[in-house]
């Protein structure tokens, strides 16, 4: 059985996708080991796509030991030492993600420094990734796809910061798709405020953005919410030329592939 976790609802409770567990009923015993520790976990109720576990220890004081790193599914071998420094962002504070939001890999702490002597403002948010970020869309109509939701929160110092950047005349640059929908998400009602709770934005051709200029994002699987919202913010042409150049060129793509800039196409 492989459970991963997708979220944490407690001290000890947690949502997974559980793997090779179909036939275990609510009520179930599975027992997880690593690092010379185990702790077993009872199989609750469905909650969506999710089965609902809770332990007998708290989640957090075994989850390193027991756990392994989650990397995405395209990357078929098993996550290495290296991967637990590689596959992290350089100012991730906050645990919560399944993933990593990828754009961030591309900076380091002396990249930062750099930006910061060049007069450019840094604000954090966070939106914790969750695992249907890697799920294709598999319906024709769009507006049939239920976004998998996401747990965000935009500070009222981050919102500061852009209003005071837009005031005088500067440019919001996200840094990954997570930071669009993050900001977006609470700039839903017209402007952006504050914002803690979860989101379901899921951003298509004709959105009107509201808050972001520019993007550095990397290149993403076809079919994927995330290549559907760079097209949304590029413009479906460019970004397709993007992806021609990168592939005739051959380019890394994903995780730790090679990244992009695109600025916002103005709406039409």
């Amino acid at each position: 059985v492989e459970a991963l976790i997708e979220r944490l609802q407690g001290e000890y409770t947690a949502l997974v996708q559980l793997r090779g567990g179909k036939s275990l009923k609510p009520g179930a015993a599975v027992t997880f080991a690593g690092g010379g520790q185990q702790v077993v976990a009872t199989l609750g109720e469905v909650v969506g796509e999710f089965r609902q576990l809770r332990f007998d220890r708290p989640v957090r004081d075994w989850l390193d030991t027991i756990g392994q790193l989650p990397l995405p599914p395209y990357i078929t071998r098993q996550a290495g030492n290296d991967d637990e420094n590689r596959y992290q962002t350089v100012y991730g504070q906050r645990p919560g993600a399944v993933a990593a939001p990828t754009a961030g890999l591309h900076f380091d702490a002396p990249l930062l420094e750099r930006l910061r002597g060049l007069g450019v403002q840094i604000g954090q948010v966070t939106l914790h990734v969750g695992a249907g970020t890697f799920k294709p869309v598999r319906v024709e109509d769009l507006h049939a796809h239920r976004m998998h939701a996401e747990w965000l929160d935009v500070s009222p110092e981050v919102c500061a910061q852009v209003a005071a950047t837009h005031a005088r005349g500067g440019r919001v640059v996200a840094v990954g798709t997570t930071v669009v929908r993050a900001l977006e998400s609470a700039a839903a009602d017209g402007a952006l405020a504050p914002f803690v709770g979860e989101t379901r934005l899921f951003i298509t051709p004709g959105y009107r953005f509201r808050v972001v200029d520019a993007l550095i994002t990397n290149f993403h699987l076809p079919e994927s919410t995330l290549l559907m919202l760079v097209c949304a913010f590029g413009g479906y042409e460019a970004v397709m030329a993007a992806y021609r150049h990168a592939v005739s060129s051959e380019y890394r793509f994903f995780s730790y592939g090679d990244a992009m800039l695109l600025e916002r196409t103005p709406c039409r």
